[in-house]
């Protein structure tokens, strides 16, 4: 009976964020206009970094590699947003459902552990900069991306195959503009005991742990500042974290805010509304957060803009 339940359900319905139709055409636009931003912003980040031998250090690195899977997290979800949007259906078949829980999971994950890896970057320089070309070396670098891209990779394969074993019995509704995990979990019929067990340890393991991870360098990086005599050097000190903060702030406050408060204080549609801000916004801005803030990306930018210029004439 279980399989034949399971074998029934073909696609899920996705509710989206209005049910009016007449707003379908601004959602569009506005998805659209994000995406687009935020595809050309975190291109032209990896693009400058690759171009500009001046910024091959390990933060700019790992900066890459936040833009990179900014790009890949916003992919995963705004192009069947903006088909739903277009063909006037709301239903995606139960296989891509799964496909975007995995990569959802996935790239989530390397941003959460990757933004705990840039704090660790921060901290090593500002508290042990005479041993910081020795700590972080290219392969000790390269070690710590790949144990965000490897690592995440097997919690998202985790999650999905246990969600391949729920059985769905008729009700398909989902109320959100892409398939969240937890929103699919609460659709199924048989018991989820695992599945939620598994979403709280892995939790813990890839937002949790990361974040407490952010904390404690940043304490030690104020420790540190508070040491500084001068007024321009604890300046100078913050305003290199600044961007980074910003960042966390925006993925960490929208991420605590929809998933680590009771469920009886917020409604579905506060929770849809909440995840356009880690989904679509947070990735649109980084973007712009790092190369305002920062006088070594505005150098490149120019630089790479004069010489495309020079290519014109």
């Amino acid at each position: 009976m279980e399989g034949e339940n399971h074998s029934r359900i073909s696609e899920f319905i996705l509710l989206g964020l209005s049910d009016e139709p007449e707003q379908d055409r601004l959602m569009f636009l506005a998805f659209l206009l994000m995406y687009l931003i935020s595809g050309l912003g975190n291109l032209l980040i990896i693009l400058t970094i690759g171009t500009d031998s001046r910024l091959h250090t390990p933060m700019y690195f790992f900066l890459t590699n936040l833009s990179l899977v900014d790009l890949c997290f916003t992919s995963t979800i705004i192009p069947k947003v903006l088909v739903n949007y277009i063909s006037g259906n709301k239903a995606i078949l139960y296989s891509s459902c799964l496909a975007q829980v995995f990569f959802f999971i996935w790239f989530g994950g390397v941003d959460s552990v990757l933004l705990t890896v840039m704090a660790y970057d921060r901290y090593v320089a500002i508290c042990a900069p005479l041993h910081y070309s020795m700590i972080l070396t290219p392969k000790f670098c390269f070690l710590l991306v790949a144990v965000c891209w490897f690592g995440t990779c097997a919690h998202a394969l985790t999650e999905t195959l246990l969600l391949t074993h729920l059985s769905f019995c008729g009700h398909t509704e989902i109320p959100h503009f892409f398939c969240d995990l937890n929103m699919v979990i609460r659709l199924a019929c048989s018991d989820t005991f695992i599945n939620d067990l598994v979403i709280y340890i892995m939790g813990g393991l890839t937002v949790v742990i990361p974040f407490i991870g952010i904390l404690i360098s940043y304490i030690q990086i104020f420790v540190a500042v508070l040491r500084i005599s001068s007024a321009y050097g604890k300046w100078k000190v913050f305003s290199t974290c600044g961007s980074h903060i910003t960042v966390v702030c925006l993925f960490y406050g929208t991420i605590i805010g929809v998933y680590f408060k009771p469920t009886t204080t917020h409604t579905a549609q506060q929770n849809t509304a909440s995840a356009i801000m880690y989904t679509v916004v947070t990735p649109m801005l980084n973007p712009f957060i790092y190369s305002l803030r920062n006088n070594d990306m505005k150098g490149a930018l120019r630089i790479l803009f004069t010489r495309k210029s020079g290519l014109c004439l």
